[in-house]
């Protein structure tokens, strides 16, 4: 997928990381709109990224395009083709995969393992088929094979939550936890930018709730923060809303909000750059991550949170998988039951009702956010080579 993608920021930023302790990285990456991709190889700070193919969507603006089946097709046989080309393009000591999916599995199966006679290793930060929406069950079917399959071949593993680690430890390979981190210079903007952006956006004195990140509701029940703030705004009347991000379900998520009493007070960013993310999240009092307890969550180590702790912005979230942790236990924001609007909106109405309380949570937030350096990171990252090189 694209680097700026979430996924994709994992993957650049431990590549970073990697470099700064003298590896040689190149990314072999889909982007999510290949027609529009004017530069197609390029270095950033000393990681050579080179898109070969198209992602299994078209990814451009605020809400994405999904090929017909035909179309997918030959998304799959191009971009699987772009995959092996680049990988016998780059003969490398590693080969490590992000995320085990049909078009990189397919490339490592016959580029790598037959082509090459070299091992790989996977990266699994999701949980891939309850995470994608499909239109057909084969989709599912042949995503859930790749996901069973290529942690069974690799020669190593690294995941970014407990869970995923419980899973792969029937596996017997060695396997290494590694969360999802943010930048060190990921830092709120000054404050008169903050003010006139604020003042741009028309927000109000009243406190300001956010959410970061896909509207894709199938994964990211923003459904159950709009319930709350239904709720919350009963308390709070100048309470505002922003949602920041585009996804499928943009388009029902603001044919919803348009139908509430409450509409004005919601703005609907859509998509917008990373650095427009930071600007506008750093305008929030706190932040939500809204989740119910299934697979796809206990799955997920949220960027959004680690982002929002380095701008020193309190989350709320669900108690599920390893949010508790990431929270410090309560220091730098709280969880609620999840898939519960009610304990959403008690627990966020809880936090502004204390201005003291989330004083402080913003403090030990950027606090809380140091442990989750990319740079330290990818010192973590790296123990999976020299596990696998003593092992195999």
């Amino acid at each position: 997928m694209g680097i700026e993608r979430p996924s994709g920021r994992r993957y650049l930023n431990i590549a970073r990381g990697l470099v700064q302790q003298g590896f040689q990285v190149r990314i072999l990456a889909l982007h999510p709109d290949l027609a529009s991709c004017a530069q197609r190889r390029f270095v950033i700070d000393g990681v050579e990224v080179w898109y070969v193919g198209q992602m299994h969507a078209r990814k451009v603006g605020s809400t994405p395009v999904r090929f017909t089946p035909l179309e997918l097709l030959f998304v799959l046989l191009s971009s699987t083709l772009g995959m092996m080309w680049g990988v016998l393009c780059s003969p490398a000591e590693w080969y490590h995969l992000g995320k085990p999916q049909p078009i990189n599995g397919l490339a490592a199966l016959l580029a790598v393992r037959l082509w090459r006679r070299q091992p790989f290793l996977v990266d699994c930060d999701d949980d891939e088929v309850t995470a994608n929406r499909f239109t057909a069950r084969w989709q599912r079917a042949v995503f859930a094979f790749w996901q069973w399959l290529l942690p069974r071949l690799a020669a190593g593993i690294t995941v970014n939550t407990r869970y995923l680690a419980d899973r792969m430890a029937r596996l017997q390979r060695p396997c290494v936890i590694v969360p999802n981190g943010v930048a060190r210079d990921f830092l709120p903007p000054p404050q008169p930018i903050r003010t006139a952006l604020r003042q741009a956006l028309r927000l109000p004195a009243g406190p300001v709730i956010a959410y970061a990140g896909t509207l894709a509701l199938h994964n990211h029940p923003v459904d159950l923060l709009l319930q709350a703030f239904a709720q919350i705004i009963i308390h709070y009347p100048t309470a505002r809303l922003l949602l920041i991000g585009g996804g499928e379900d943009l388009p029902v998520i603001q044919r919803y909000v348009s139908q509430q009493s409450w509409r004005n007070q919601v703005l609907l960013t859509g998509h917008v750059s990373h650095q427009t993310v930071r600007a506008l999240l750093a305008l929030a009092d706190l932040s939500v991550d809204p989740v119910y307890d299934d697979a796809v969550a206990r799955a997920r180590w949220p960027l959004k949170i680690a982002e929002s702790l380095a701008l020193g912005v309190p989350v709320v979230t669900g108690d599920v998988g390893d949010r508790a942790e990431i929270l410090g236990y309560g220091t730098a924001g709280i969880v609620v039951p999840p898939g519960d609007a009610t304990a959403l909106a008690t627990g966020i109405t809880e936090l502004l009702a204390d201005p003291a309380r989330l004083t402080a949570m913003a403090a030990a937030a950027q606090v809380q956010a140091k442990r989750y350096d990319w740079e330290l990171l990818s010192k973590r990252w790296a123990t999976i080579y020299d596990w696998v090189s003593r092992t195999s």
